[in-house]
């Protein structure tokens, strides 16, 4: 016997929004299959590699480990709430630096260094490494990831 679903309410990237899905379902999947929002990624399914990175109330969170019942009345915000009609000049810094590559960590680096961005963490390469550490990248080597945070950080693409 399966459990009963609930309605889960909550705020994506500031629109209400709501899905019925079982309770332990994980947000990584209520956010793409529930919600459609297939920008965030989902890479190990452990919370090591930070490709389903999203903000949850405030911090920054593995949606792969969060269970659906965690984020009733939540706000979150994934990779497609992080830029309006415009990118977002993380994003531009990304465009202009070639931090990215085959594109699969992307969205969970842009949600990961947006928050840093927005905590005001980022004061030097090595700061912006360590905020980004949770964030694995197989293609980059990370130079023109953590060049492309340090020029938004500057306020230059």
């Amino acid at each position: 016997m399966s459990s009963p679903k609930i309605l889960l309410k909550l705020t994506v990237n500031g629109e209400s929004r709501q899905a019925l899905v079982h309770p332990m379902a994980r947000l990584l999947d209520v956010i793409r299959e529930d919600l459609g929002l297939t920008g965030t990624k989902e890479g190990c399914g452990e919370g090591e590699c930070g490709a389903c990175s999203v903000i949850l109330d405030g911090s920054l969170v593995n949606a792969c480990l969060i269970p659906a019942i965690q984020v009733q009345g939540a706000s979150l915000r994934t990779v497609e709430g992080l830029a309006g009609t415009d990118l977002s000049p993380l994003q531009e810094a990304f465009l202009h630096h070639g931090g990215a590559q085959c594109g699969f960590c992307t969205p969970g680096m842009l949600v990961a260094g947006t928050h840093l961005l927005e905590m005001e963490a980022v004061h030097d390469e090595a700061g912006a490494r360590e905020g980004l550490a949770g964030n694995l990248c197989r293609c980059t080597g990370y130079v023109k990831i953590v060049d492309a945070l340090l020029a938004a950080g500057e306020g230059r693409p």
